[in-house]
């Protein structure tokens, strides 16, 4: 089974920026793509950004500029860099991860969630 553990997020004032981390663990896994996804109350999840193993990264439109996802390999982690946040940001953000693992094959893996709350 791989964990993924997010950290960061927290209360944020608008203009300003934050960073999340999400760092795999497990026994025997490998890791193709990693990435994040965010929840707004009464909205379905919702792709914020993704980055493959090669460090290719893949956003969704409304957040270029402002957002950037990188990733350490070596250390199964995750990083979302957020600027210029906006309080339409306040979402509950989940780690993603896509890959293999002894216990479950081939699967999908979610953090927890970490709640980002943008104040104005």
């Amino acid at each position: 089974q791989v964990q993924l553990l997010e950290s960061g997020g927290g209360l944020v004032q608008a203009g300003g920026s934050s960073r999340l981390s999400c760092a795999a663990s497990g026994s025997m896994f490998s890791l193709s793509t990693m990435g994040w996804y965010r929840q707004i109350p009464g909205k379905q999840r919702e792709l914020v950004a993704t980055i493959t193993s090669g460090g290719t990264a893949n956003y969704v439109d409304s957040l270029k500029g402002r957002f950037t996802i990188s990733r350490d390999n070596a250390k199964n982690t995750v990083y979302l860099q957020m600027n210029s946040m906006k309080l339409e940001d306040t979402a509950v953000y989940y780690c993603y991860a896509s890959g293999w693992s002894r216990a479950t094959g081939i699967a999908n893996f979610w953090g927890q969630g970490t709640q980002v709350t943008v104040s104005s």
